[in-house]
């Protein structure tokens, strides 16, 4: 199984992708290619499927008149045909056929004479690809077209049969209103109808009103009378004549156009199979159209698309969140994300309802999106890759009467996960062994993540566990994130942080809604002084981030101003020696970040840098942000 679990798309709301998508089909055509369009892990597919998208979008962009006008689907007609001999095209089906035949010529047309780049070959070469498989059959159109006038109906000269039948039927018509005429004045004058009775249709046949006494006096046909039983209506005999005439020239003129329409269709015949081919080209012309236009809608293009495992992502939007807001005049935060072979794992943390489901649905819906050929929401300048395997873990928010079965399906998928993963698997992970008792649930999480790790997988996984978060900063291969706080506002700012773990908050959360100092100071005694300390320092850099974040522009001036001048660093044996309020600090000393209160210790240093633990967490810090520890 490439995708896990079966309901994947259900998760990621992909159907709703489906939906919008079919909305800009132009036939049942188009529409059919969306439900059937699906994942592929071939690079060789996905980029083709890629690349037709995107040349369809330079289309629309460069305002190209591309032929629409006739999307229209006979391929039921068709293979009826094909299976009975005794089956052919009706009235109605040779207008749609050949209108929509010359739409597939125009299309090809379209494609091979598009203004060719110079010495590289076509403007669209993928969608020619496509054109050049096609059969087109301009003879057809044509043998339509002589048969078939501007409405659609057969024409009076489709044969010179049908053409003296229909000049026929014209006189034969002149005469039945003659032969009503002479006898409505006849009757008239013989006083057996008053002046002011005029003939009457009835039944499809010419008829007089006369009354019972009569009835005997005019010779004809009676058609019928009134419920009285006092009128009856006589068809007279002239024009029951004519009438009868009228009648077998249409007789005649149905079996004329049934032969025109018969030898048409034997003319066709022979090329059904490849005018059904030509249909599933408008068909997937239709579909990738369609696709194209959802790409606008959404702002997708391709990324630099490489045939191996990754994902570099720039300003990467979820395309469903997007419209929502947007209808809302509201923006989306675009986020960063980078899974690399260097940092293949990226485990998340931060605030509830900060923004990681998100972050992981994000990367989720997008991959997905991608691999079925899809242009995506990201910077121009990202990378993309393909895997071949997907595999999603993530909670339906069941109540806590349902905690057990929901850790059990957890623990149900992550066996799954175990059996079947390998180095070209991407793995989505929520709220990683939530659901139970957080010591022995980050226990097997721990142990989890290490195989992930150990198989080379490639994941984004989400967790509050700070056993989980040491082993990212100890572990080649997996790396820490946040999703950034703003805590002065009390508010998710919803931007992946990469490089750094994330606090939960809690406490600041707490004291920020108004709960009692004393509960909080008892819950801080109960967690113990590492744990503040460690909690602490990941507020710290969350602050940091915020705060660089809006002064990106003004970073190298603002250290200028507020830092002190920083010597070279000096190699002295394994110290480091470097001028810091008038002392020097060498791995080992007690240090603590400017404005801080989490205590650390230095492990290592490398130039302006130094590896400092905090607790159970290292971090990489500058040098000119620490000083020592007061005791």
């Amino acid at each position: 199984m490439n995708i896990y679990p079966k309901n994947f798309e259900q998760k990621i709301d992909f159907n709703s992708i489906r939906e919008y998508i079919i909305e800009k089909c132009l036939s049942p055509l188009g529409e059919e290619k969306v439900a059937e369009m699906q994942f592929s892990s071939e690079y060789e597919t996905v980029n083709k499927w890629l690349e037709q998208t995107h040349e369809f979008l330079q289309i629309i962009q460069n305002k190209e008149d591309f032929p629409t006008d006739y999307f229209l689907d006979i391929r039921a007609s068709l293979n009826q045909i094909d299976k009975d001999i005794t089956v052919w095209f009706t009235e109605t089906d040779i207008p749609l056929l050949a209108n929509s035949m010359e739409t597939i010529v125009h299309i090809v047309d379209f494609l091979n004479n598009s203004n060719k780049i110079e010495d590289r070959g076509p403007k669209y070469p993928e969608l020619k690809k496509l054109a050049d498989e096609i059969k087109v059959f301009p003879t057809i159109v044509e043998k339509a077209n002589s048969i078939l006038d501007k409405s659609g109906q057969i024409k009076d000269h489709a044969s010179k049969l049908l053409a003296t039948i229909r000049k026929n039927k014209i006189e034969a018509e002149k005469d039945i209103t003659k032969a009503v005429y002479v006898a409505v004045r006849n009757a008239q004058a013989q006083g057996i109808i008053a002046k002011d009775v005029q003939g009457d249709m009835k039944g499809g046949h010419y008829v007089i009103p006369v009354t019972a006494s009569n009835k005997r006096k005019i010779k004809g046909t009676v058609r019928d009378s009134s419920s009285s039983g006092k009128t009856f209506f006589i068809e007279p005999e002239a024009v029951v004549e004519a009438s009868n005439r009228l009648r077998e020239l249409e007789s005649e003129e149905r079996r004329e156009i049934a032969h025109i329409l018969t030898e048409f269709t034997n003319f066709v015949r022979g090329d059904i199979s490849a005018i059904l081919h030509s249909y599933e080209f408008m068909a997937t012309i239709d579909f990738i159209r369609a696709k194209t236009l959802f790409a606008v809608r959404i702002n997708g293009l391709k990324p630099i698309l490489e045939n191996k495992t990754n994902i570099e992502w720039n300003e990467a939007v979820h395309p469903l969140l997007d419209i929502t807001l947007r209808r809302e005049h509201k923006k989306v935060q675009p986020l960063d994300i980078h899974l690399t072979n260097t940092n293949r794992i990226l485990l998340v943390s931060g605030v509830n309802a900060g923004g990681k489901s998100l972050c992981l649905k994000t990367l989720a819906l997008l991959q997905y999106m991608l691999q079925c050929g899809l242009l995506i929401p990201v910077h121009k300048n990202s990378k993309a890759g393909i895997f071949e395997r997907i595999f999603m873990d993530i909670g339906d928010g069941q109540s806590m009467e349902n905690s057990l079965s929901t850790y059990t399906a957890h623990l149900t998928n992550m066996k799954f996960f175990v059996e079947n993963n390998n180095d070209k698997t991407l793995l989505l992970i929520d709220e990683f062994g939530g659901g139970t008792e957080p010591q022995i649930g980050g226990a097997i999480a721990e142990t989890l993540l290490d195989k992930f790790n150990r198989k080379a997988s490639f994941g984004l996984i989400t967790s509050h566990f700070q056993n989980l978060k040491h082993f990212a900063y100890n572990t080649k291969g997996v790396i820490n994130g946040t999703m950034l706080y703003d805590t002065e506002n009390n508010k998710p700012l919803y931007k992946l942080s990469i490089g750094n773990a994330g606090s939960s908050f809690a406490i600041e959360v707490a004291r920020r809604i108004g709960l009692s100092e004393n509960i909080i100071s008892e819950a801080s005694k109960k967690i113990g002084e590492d744990f503040i300390n460690i909690d602490s320092f990941l507020q710290s850099i969350a602050r940091d981030k915020l705060y660089w974040e809006t002064k990106r522009k003004e970073i190298d001036s603002e250290i200028v101003k507020s830092e002190p001048t920083i010597s070279e660093p000096i190699n002295v044996s394994n110290t480091v020696i470097i001028t810091n309020e008038t002392k020097t600090m060498k791995i080992g000393d007690r240090i603590i970040l400017k404005g801080q209160t989490a205590v650390g210790t230095i492990l290592e240093i490398k130039g302006h840098e130094a590896i400092v633990a905090f607790g159970a967490i290292k971090s990489k810090v500058k040098l000119n942000r620490l000083i020592f520890e007061t005791k």
